[in-house]
């Protein structure tokens, strides 16, 4: 079964809702994980977004990349530049993608305007992974 890890900086947001719709698009074709480089815990708006496009991540843990070095995955996405430069050499052949969403949890301003910024993140990181399970999890 192909397997996918999906990195971030504190695998609490944006590292969390591409696993989710990864797992989601990818049905049963795959085995997807998250991590990052540091943890911080599931963001709650995070969970609150996702469940409002009916994709439950409640039960998601934030991992530290530490916890995967014996896993053999096919495909790395790094979803934040920091991520991309702190990663440590991941001793596999895994095929490496990257794309810097904005971090929402910097969304600063009115409670309706942090979600929003949350939603925005959410609809491009949906795409992306939607795009990414139909080229390669055929």
């Amino acid at each position: 079964m192909t397997k996918i890890l999906v990195l971030c900086t504190g695998n609490s947001c944006r590292s969390q809702i591409a696993e989710g719709y990864l797992r989601h698009f990818a049905n049963n074709k795959a085995k997807v994980y998250s991590a990052g480089v540091e943890t911080h815990g599931v963001n709650p708006r995070a969970i609150k977004i996702m469940k409002e496009d009916g994709i439950d991540i409640s039960g998601h843990t934030s991992n530290h990349i530490d916890e995967y070095t014996d896993i053999p995955f096919d495909y790395v996405i790094t979803v934040c530049d920091n991520a991309k430069e702190r990663c440590p050499y991941f001793p596999s052949s895994a095929e490496k993608f990257h794309y810097n969403f904005p971090d929402p949890a910097k969304a600063t301003g009115s409670e309706d305007e942090i979600l929003d910024e949350f939603r925005k993140v959410r609809q491009m990181i949906k795409d992306y992974s939607s795009a990414f399970v139909k080229e390669h999890l055929k």
